[in-house]
Protein backbone atom coordinates (compact mmCIF):
# COMPACT_ATOMS: atom_id res chain seq x y z
CA UNK A 1 0.00 0.00 0.00
CA UNK A 2 1.55 3.32 -1.01
CA UNK A 3 2.01 5.79 1.88
CA UNK A 4 0.33 9.50 1.42
CA UNK A 5 2.04 12.19 0.22
CA UNK A 6 1.64 14.40 3.19
CA UNK A 7 1.47 13.46 7.16
CA UNK A 8 -1.54 12.00 8.99
CA UNK A 9 -4.47 14.43 9.43
CA UNK A 10 -4.83 16.49 12.49
CA UNK A 11 -8.11 16.54 14.84
CA UNK A 12 -9.64 19.28 12.55
CA UNK A 13 -8.69 21.36 9.56
CA UNK A 14 -5.85 24.38 9.99
CA UNK A 15 -7.17 27.87 9.96
CA UNK A 16 -11.10 27.20 8.69
CA UNK A 17 -11.91 30.95 9.55
CA UNK A 18 -9.44 32.17 6.90
CA UNK A 19 -11.08 31.84 3.32
CA UNK A 20 -14.50 32.61 4.16
CA UNK A 21 -13.05 36.22 5.90
CA UNK A 22 -11.02 37.12 2.46
CA UNK A 23 -14.23 36.13 0.51
CA UNK A 24 -16.20 38.66 2.96
CA UNK A 25 -13.55 41.20 2.47
CA UNK A 26 -13.69 40.80 -1.64
CA UNK A 27 -17.39 40.67 -1.97
CA UNK A 28 -17.10 43.84 0.31
CA UNK A 29 -14.74 46.10 -2.06
CA UNK A 30 -15.87 44.61 -5.37
CA UNK A 31 -19.38 45.75 -4.19
CA UNK A 32 -18.38 49.13 -2.70
CA UNK A 33 -16.20 49.61 -5.74
CA UNK A 34 -19.10 48.75 -7.90
CA UNK A 35 -22.03 51.31 -6.38
CA UNK A 36 -19.87 53.97 -5.30
CA UNK A 37 -16.66 54.06 -7.68
CA UNK A 38 -16.95 56.53 -10.99
CA UNK A 39 -19.66 55.37 -13.63
CA UNK A 40 -23.00 53.72 -13.07
CA UNK A 41 -23.05 50.12 -12.00
CA UNK A 42 -23.88 47.28 -14.56
CA UNK A 43 -26.48 45.43 -12.60
CA UNK A 44 -24.96 41.89 -14.29
CA UNK A 45 -21.39 42.52 -13.64
CA UNK A 46 -22.23 43.46 -9.66
CA UNK A 47 -24.31 40.17 -9.37
CA UNK A 48 -21.99 37.66 -11.85
CA UNK A 49 -19.39 38.67 -9.57
CA UNK A 50 -21.59 38.34 -5.97
CA UNK A 51 -22.17 34.86 -7.37
CA UNK A 52 -18.45 33.84 -8.02
CA UNK A 53 -18.25 34.76 -4.05
CA UNK A 54 -21.08 33.46 -2.91
CA UNK A 55 -20.28 30.14 -4.69
CA UNK A 56 -17.06 29.89 -2.82
CA UNK A 57 -18.37 29.94 0.47
CA UNK A 58 -21.02 27.46 -0.56
CA UNK A 59 -17.90 24.98 -2.03
CA UNK A 60 -15.86 26.15 0.86
CA UNK A 61 -18.86 24.76 3.71
CA UNK A 62 -19.43 21.85 1.42
CA UNK A 63 -15.97 20.83 1.49
CA UNK A 64 -15.65 21.21 5.32
CA UNK A 65 -18.55 19.33 6.25
CA UNK A 66 -17.74 16.97 3.22
CA UNK A 67 -14.06 16.15 4.64
CA UNK A 68 -13.42 17.94 8.18
CA UNK A 69 -10.27 16.68 8.30
CA UNK A 70 -8.20 16.40 4.99
CA UNK A 71 -9.58 16.50 1.51
CA UNK A 72 -8.46 13.32 -0.32
CA UNK A 73 -6.18 13.68 -3.49
CA UNK A 74 -8.33 13.30 -6.29
CA UNK A 75 -11.50 15.64 -4.96
CA UNK A 76 -8.83 18.44 -3.88
CA UNK A 77 -7.35 19.01 -7.31
CA UNK A 78 -10.81 19.23 -8.42
CA UNK A 79 -12.02 21.65 -5.95
CA UNK A 80 -8.58 23.31 -6.52
CA UNK A 81 -9.44 23.68 -10.27
CA UNK A 82 -12.80 24.88 -9.25
CA UNK A 83 -11.55 27.38 -7.48
CA UNK A 84 -9.25 28.84 -9.96
CA UNK A 85 -12.03 29.35 -12.25
CA UNK A 86 -14.04 31.47 -9.94
CA UNK A 87 -10.79 33.18 -9.09
CA UNK A 88 -10.73 34.28 -12.49
CA UNK A 89 -13.80 34.95 -12.63
CA UNK A 90 -14.39 37.23 -10.04
CA UNK A 91 -11.14 39.17 -10.57
CA UNK A 92 -12.63 39.46 -14.81
CA UNK A 93 -15.57 41.12 -13.14
CA UNK A 94 -14.01 42.83 -10.40
CA UNK A 95 -13.65 47.17 -11.14
CA UNK A 96 -11.31 47.29 -8.06
CA UNK A 97 -8.77 44.87 -8.54
CA UNK A 98 -9.70 43.40 -5.28
CA UNK A 99 -10.41 40.01 -6.03
CA UNK A 100 -6.78 39.22 -6.20
CA UNK A 101 -6.79 38.40 -3.45
CA UNK A 102 -8.09 35.80 -3.86
CA UNK A 103 -4.95 33.89 -5.53
CA UNK A 104 -3.36 34.12 -2.75
CA UNK A 105 -5.70 31.40 -1.26
CA UNK A 106 -4.75 28.83 -3.79
CA UNK A 107 -1.30 28.28 -2.17
CA UNK A 108 -3.04 28.38 1.06
CA UNK A 109 -5.35 25.31 0.32
CA UNK A 110 -3.13 23.48 -1.36
CA UNK A 111 -0.90 23.21 1.45
CA UNK A 112 -3.58 21.85 3.19
CA UNK A 113 -4.76 19.51 0.54
CA UNK A 114 -1.82 18.38 -0.97
CA UNK A 115 1.25 18.95 1.01
CA UNK A 116 4.07 21.45 1.41
CA UNK A 117 5.65 20.93 -2.10
CA UNK A 118 2.67 21.65 -3.86
CA UNK A 119 1.80 24.92 -1.60
CA UNK A 120 5.04 26.52 -2.33
CA UNK A 121 5.12 25.71 -6.09
CA UNK A 122 1.71 27.00 -6.51
CA UNK A 123 2.65 30.17 -4.86
CA UNK A 124 5.73 30.94 -6.52
CA UNK A 125 3.38 30.19 -9.86
CA UNK A 126 0.98 32.45 -8.86
CA UNK A 127 3.59 34.86 -8.62
CA UNK A 128 4.77 34.43 -11.98
CA UNK A 129 1.47 34.82 -13.14
CA UNK A 130 1.31 38.26 -11.74
CA UNK A 131 4.10 39.07 -13.22
CA UNK A 132 3.30 37.81 -16.66
CA UNK A 133 -0.21 39.53 -16.45
CA UNK A 134 1.38 42.99 -15.39
CA UNK A 135 4.25 42.52 -18.42
CA UNK A 136 1.82 41.51 -21.17
CA UNK A 137 -1.41 44.08 -20.11
CA UNK A 138 0.63 46.96 -18.71
CA UNK A 139 4.00 47.75 -20.45
CA UNK A 140 5.74 49.89 -18.03
CA UNK A 141 4.88 48.71 -15.06
CA UNK A 142 8.10 48.90 -12.94
CA UNK A 143 8.52 52.53 -13.85
CA UNK A 144 5.06 53.09 -12.09
CA UNK A 145 5.22 53.25 -8.08
CA UNK A 146 1.69 52.10 -7.44
CA UNK A 147 1.52 49.09 -9.62
CA UNK A 148 5.08 48.15 -8.34
CA UNK A 149 4.06 48.89 -5.00
CA UNK A 150 0.65 46.31 -6.07
CA UNK A 151 2.93 43.83 -7.13
CA UNK A 152 4.98 43.53 -4.17
CA UNK A 153 2.31 43.25 -1.86
CA UNK A 154 0.59 40.22 -3.71
CA UNK A 155 4.32 38.95 -3.45
CA UNK A 156 4.36 39.41 0.12
CA UNK A 157 0.68 38.34 0.33
CA UNK A 158 1.60 34.84 -1.17
CA UNK A 159 4.91 34.13 1.02
CA UNK A 160 2.51 35.10 4.05
CA UNK A 161 -0.04 33.18 2.79
CA UNK A 162 2.91 30.00 2.80
CA UNK A 163 4.11 30.75 5.53
CA UNK A 164 0.87 30.74 7.75
CA UNK A 165 -0.30 27.50 6.20
CA UNK A 166 3.53 26.06 7.22
CA UNK A 167 2.87 27.57 10.57
CA UNK A 168 -0.53 25.99 11.36
CA UNK A 169 0.12 22.74 9.67
CA UNK A 170 3.35 22.74 12.07
CA UNK A 171 0.98 23.13 15.03
CA UNK A 172 -1.49 20.31 13.71
CA UNK A 173 0.90 17.67 13.38
CA UNK A 174 2.66 18.38 16.79
CA UNK A 175 -0.52 18.70 18.56
CA UNK A 176 -1.77 14.89 16.77
CA UNK A 177 1.99 13.85 18.06
CA UNK A 178 1.18 14.97 21.36
CA UNK A 179 -1.99 13.61 21.45
CA UNK A 180 -0.63 10.14 20.29
CA UNK A 181 2.07 10.60 22.82
CA UNK A 182 -0.42 11.03 25.38
CA UNK A 183 -2.49 7.82 24.84
CA UNK A 184 0.65 5.98 24.68
CA UNK A 185 1.80 7.10 27.56
CA UNK A 186 -1.91 6.24 28.96
CA UNK A 187 -1.29 2.57 27.90
CA UNK A 188 1.95 2.00 28.90
CA UNK A 189 0.37 3.27 32.58
CA UNK A 190 -2.50 0.83 32.25
CA UNK A 191 0.26 -1.74 31.34
CA UNK A 192 2.90 -0.43 34.68
CA UNK A 193 -0.51 -0.75 36.88
CA UNK A 194 -1.18 -4.19 35.74
CA UNK A 195 2.70 -4.99 36.12
CA UNK A 196 2.44 -3.58 39.46
CA UNK A 197 -0.35 -5.70 40.67
CA UNK A 198 1.24 -8.51 39.39
CA UNK A 199 4.67 -7.73 41.18
CA UNK A 200 2.62 -7.32 44.63
CA UNK A 201 0.86 -10.56 43.87
CA UNK A 202 3.95 -12.26 43.20
CA UNK A 203 5.71 -10.83 45.99
CA UNK A 204 2.84 -11.91 48.48
CA UNK A 205 3.00 -15.25 46.90
CA UNK A 206 7.03 -15.97 47.39
CA UNK A 207 6.69 -13.67 51.32
CA UNK A 208 3.80 -16.76 52.05
CA UNK A 209 5.83 -18.94 50.82
CA UNK A 210 8.70 -17.94 53.10
CA UNK A 211 6.78 -17.79 55.79
CA UNK A 212 6.05 -21.31 55.49
CA UNK A 213 9.53 -22.41 55.05
CA UNK A 214 10.55 -20.91 58.10
CA UNK A 215 7.67 -21.88 60.74
CA UNK A 216 7.93 -25.09 59.31
CA UNK A 217 11.99 -25.13 59.61
CA UNK A 218 12.16 -23.28 62.79
CA UNK A 219 8.70 -24.30 64.46
CA UNK A 220 8.37 -27.60 62.89
CA UNK A 221 11.65 -28.82 64.32
CA UNK A 222 11.17 -27.56 68.07
CA UNK A 223 8.11 -28.82 68.12
CA UNK A 224 8.55 -32.23 66.70
CA UNK A 225 11.41 -32.27 69.77
CA UNK A 226 8.56 -31.45 72.62
CA UNK A 227 6.64 -34.25 70.87
CA UNK A 228 9.05 -36.71 71.43
CA UNK A 229 10.15 -35.37 75.03
CA UNK A 230 6.69 -36.00 75.80
CA UNK A 231 6.41 -38.94 74.82
CA UNK A 232 9.19 -39.71 76.56
CA UNK A 233 8.15 -38.27 79.55
CA UNK A 234 4.67 -40.01 79.52
CA UNK A 235 6.54 -43.10 78.68
CA UNK A 236 8.89 -42.88 82.04
CA UNK A 237 7.20 -41.02 84.42
CA UNK A 238 6.21 -44.32 86.58
CA UNK A 239 9.71 -46.55 85.73
CA UNK A 240 11.81 -43.97 85.71
CA UNK A 241 10.96 -40.16 87.54
CA UNK A 242 14.49 -38.83 86.73
CA UNK A 243 14.17 -39.47 83.23
CA UNK A 244 10.73 -38.47 83.31
CA UNK A 245 12.04 -35.10 84.83
CA UNK A 246 14.95 -34.58 82.31
CA UNK A 247 12.56 -35.18 79.10
CA UNK A 248 9.97 -32.75 80.51
CA UNK A 249 13.20 -30.17 80.99
CA UNK A 250 14.08 -30.56 77.59
CA UNK A 251 10.83 -30.15 76.10
CA UNK A 252 10.61 -27.05 78.15
CA UNK A 253 13.98 -25.46 76.43
CA UNK A 254 12.59 -26.36 73.40
CA UNK A 255 9.57 -24.34 73.37
CA UNK A 256 11.31 -21.31 74.71
CA UNK A 257 13.62 -21.70 71.67
CA UNK A 258 10.94 -21.64 69.44
CA UNK A 259 9.47 -18.94 71.20
CA UNK A 260 12.78 -16.90 70.44
CA UNK A 261 12.50 -17.97 66.65
CA UNK A 262 8.74 -16.57 66.65
CA UNK A 263 10.11 -13.20 68.48
CA UNK A 264 13.03 -13.16 66.03
CA UNK A 265 10.88 -13.59 63.17
CA UNK A 266 8.54 -10.91 64.51
CA UNK A 267 11.63 -8.72 65.12
CA UNK A 268 12.65 -9.05 61.57
CA UNK A 269 9.52 -8.55 59.71
CA UNK A 270 9.32 -5.31 61.92
CA UNK A 271 12.45 -4.07 60.63
CA UNK A 272 13.49 -3.73 64.29
CA UNK A 273 16.83 -4.19 65.46
CA UNK A 274 18.17 -7.57 64.29
CA UNK A 275 20.36 -9.93 66.25
CA UNK A 276 23.73 -10.28 66.39
CA UNK A 277 25.01 -11.34 62.88
CA UNK A 278 23.88 -15.17 62.03
CA UNK A 279 27.28 -17.51 62.49
CA UNK A 280 26.55 -20.96 60.77
CA UNK A 281 28.71 -22.65 63.16
CA UNK A 282 28.01 -21.24 66.50
CA UNK A 283 24.08 -22.02 65.68
CA UNK A 284 24.95 -26.00 64.56
CA UNK A 285 27.20 -25.77 67.70
CA UNK A 286 23.62 -24.84 69.55
CA UNK A 287 21.68 -27.50 67.71
CA UNK A 288 23.58 -30.24 68.73
CA UNK A 289 24.21 -29.26 72.19
CA UNK A 290 20.10 -29.28 72.85
CA UNK A 291 19.26 -32.15 71.19
CA UNK A 292 18.67 -34.95 73.55
CA UNK A 293 21.12 -36.70 74.97
CA UNK A 294 19.58 -40.43 74.30
CA UNK A 295 19.84 -41.90 70.67
CA UNK A 296 20.24 -40.88 68.15
CA UNK A 297 23.17 -39.76 69.48
CA UNK A 298 24.48 -36.31 67.29
CA UNK A 299 28.35 -35.17 66.11
CA UNK A 300 29.05 -32.12 64.61
CA UNK A 301 32.15 -31.94 62.11
CA UNK A 302 33.05 -27.89 60.76
CA UNK A 303 35.93 -27.21 58.09
CA UNK A 304 36.71 -24.25 56.83
CA UNK A 305 35.81 -20.32 57.06
CA UNK A 306 32.54 -19.81 56.92
CA UNK A 307 33.50 -15.75 56.29
CA UNK A 308 33.06 -14.19 53.17
CA UNK A 309 29.59 -16.75 52.49
CA UNK A 310 26.10 -14.86 52.25
CA UNK A 311 24.40 -14.89 55.29
CA UNK A 312 21.07 -15.71 53.71
CA UNK A 313 22.46 -19.04 52.38
CA UNK A 314 23.97 -19.85 56.03
CA UNK A 315 20.69 -19.18 56.75
CA UNK A 316 19.24 -21.43 54.47
CA UNK A 317 21.97 -24.30 55.79
CA UNK A 318 20.73 -23.60 59.35
CA UNK A 319 17.17 -24.61 58.13
CA UNK A 320 18.39 -27.63 56.38
CA UNK A 321 20.14 -29.12 59.56
CA UNK A 322 17.12 -28.65 61.53
CA UNK A 323 14.51 -29.99 58.85
CA UNK A 324 17.09 -32.91 58.70
CA UNK A 325 17.38 -33.59 62.06
CA UNK A 326 14.04 -33.43 62.56
CA UNK A 327 13.20 -36.31 59.69
CA UNK A 328 15.93 -38.34 61.39
CA UNK A 329 13.97 -37.97 64.73
CA UNK A 330 10.20 -38.83 62.91
CA UNK A 331 11.17 -41.66 60.68
CA UNK A 332 14.20 -43.00 60.35
CA UNK A 333 15.08 -45.01 63.72
CA UNK A 334 18.92 -44.04 63.05
CA UNK A 335 21.16 -44.71 66.34
CA UNK A 336 23.92 -42.26 65.17
CA UNK A 337 23.47 -38.92 62.94
CA UNK A 338 26.70 -36.99 61.77
CA UNK A 339 25.79 -33.27 61.20
CA UNK A 340 28.76 -31.33 58.97
CA UNK A 341 29.31 -28.16 57.67
CA UNK A 342 32.27 -27.14 55.11
CA UNK A 343 32.85 -24.22 53.92
CA UNK A 344 34.82 -23.93 50.62
CA UNK A 345 36.45 -21.23 48.18
CA UNK A 346 33.61 -21.65 45.75
CA UNK A 347 30.58 -23.39 47.90
CA UNK A 348 29.05 -24.04 51.66
CA UNK A 349 28.35 -27.59 51.74
CA UNK A 350 26.02 -29.11 54.75
CA UNK A 351 25.66 -32.76 55.12
CA UNK A 352 23.05 -35.00 57.70
CA UNK A 353 24.47 -38.71 57.60
CA UNK A 354 22.23 -41.10 59.81
CA UNK A 355 22.42 -45.14 60.05
CA UNK A 356 18.79 -45.29 59.97
CA UNK A 357 16.50 -48.14 58.28
CA UNK A 358 16.19 -45.34 54.90
CA UNK A 359 13.82 -45.83 52.49
CA UNK A 360 13.38 -46.28 48.74
CA UNK A 361 13.83 -42.72 46.97
CA UNK A 362 10.86 -44.08 44.16
CA UNK A 363 8.48 -45.11 47.03
CA UNK A 364 5.63 -43.09 47.34
CA UNK A 365 6.01 -41.09 51.16
CA UNK A 366 3.73 -43.03 52.93
CA UNK A 367 4.66 -46.63 51.40
CA UNK A 368 8.16 -45.73 52.57
CA UNK A 369 10.01 -48.06 55.48
CA UNK A 370 10.86 -44.78 57.30
CA UNK A 371 7.48 -43.69 57.30
CA UNK A 372 5.90 -44.25 60.75
CA UNK A 373 2.49 -46.39 60.91
CA UNK A 374 0.32 -43.95 61.50
CA UNK A 375 1.59 -41.36 58.81
CA UNK A 376 0.02 -39.42 56.71
CA UNK A 377 0.61 -39.30 52.48
CA UNK A 378 3.42 -36.69 52.32
CA UNK A 379 3.93 -37.03 56.05
CA UNK A 380 7.48 -39.39 55.91
CA UNK A 381 10.76 -38.17 55.09
CA UNK A 382 12.19 -37.64 51.67
CA UNK A 383 12.13 -35.97 48.38
CA UNK A 384 8.49 -36.50 48.19
CA UNK A 385 7.59 -34.47 51.59
CA UNK A 386 7.15 -31.00 52.17
CA UNK A 387 10.19 -30.34 54.56
CA UNK A 388 12.71 -31.90 51.55
CA UNK A 389 10.80 -30.16 49.02
CA UNK A 390 10.72 -26.91 51.16
CA UNK A 391 14.41 -27.51 51.83
CA UNK A 392 15.25 -27.47 47.78
CA UNK A 393 12.60 -24.34 47.31
CA UNK A 394 14.81 -22.61 49.79
CA UNK A 395 18.10 -23.55 48.07
CA UNK A 396 17.12 -22.99 44.38
CA UNK A 397 16.12 -19.34 45.56
CA UNK A 398 19.78 -19.04 45.87
CA UNK A 399 21.01 -21.17 43.42
CA UNK A 400 21.85 -24.16 45.48
CA UNK A 401 20.67 -27.62 45.46
CA UNK A 402 19.95 -30.73 47.72
CA UNK A 403 21.03 -34.04 47.22
CA UNK A 404 19.69 -37.40 48.86
CA UNK A 405 21.57 -40.70 49.28
CA UNK A 406 19.17 -43.73 50.35
CA UNK A 407 18.22 -47.24 50.14
CA UNK A 408 16.36 -49.70 52.20
CA UNK A 409 18.43 -50.71 55.14
CA UNK A 410 21.14 -48.47 54.05
CA UNK A 411 20.84 -44.97 56.27
CA UNK A 412 20.06 -41.54 54.68
CA UNK A 413 22.53 -38.78 53.48
CA UNK A 414 21.02 -35.18 52.56
CA UNK A 415 23.76 -32.82 51.31
CA UNK A 416 22.85 -29.44 50.71
CA UNK A 417 25.08 -27.18 48.73
CA UNK A 418 25.33 -23.60 48.10
CA UNK A 419 27.35 -21.18 46.19
CA UNK A 420 29.58 -18.60 47.59
CA UNK A 421 28.96 -16.28 45.05
CA UNK A 422 25.85 -13.38 44.73
CA UNK A 423 22.30 -14.71 44.42
CA UNK A 424 20.89 -15.17 40.61
CA UNK A 425 18.17 -13.10 38.96
CA UNK A 426 15.03 -13.99 40.03
CA UNK A 427 13.75 -15.32 36.82
CA UNK A 428 17.00 -17.29 36.93
CA UNK A 429 16.69 -19.18 40.43
CA UNK A 430 14.25 -21.57 38.82
CA UNK A 431 16.18 -22.62 35.95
Amino acid sequence: MTAPPHPPPGPARPLPWLPPLVHAVVLAGGLYAGIVGAGPADPLVLGGFTGCLLLLAALDRAEHRRYPHRTPLRPALALLALRLALFAAASGLDRSGVSRALFVLLPLTAYFALGRRVGVALAVACAAVILTANTLWAPGWYARPAEVTDVLMSGLALLLAVSMAGVAVGEQEARHRLTHTLDELRDAHERLTGYAARVARLSTVRERNRLAREFHDGLGHHLTAIAIQLEKAEAFHERDPGTARQALAYARRSADRALDDVRQSVRAMRDEDGPEPFSLSAALADLVRHADAGPPAVTLDLSGDEQGHRTEALTALYRAAQEGLTNVRRHAGATQVRLSAEYGEHEARLVVADDGRGFRPDARPDARPDARPDARPGEAAGAGGFGLRAMSERLALLGGRVEVATGPGRGTVVTACVPRGPAPAAGEAGR
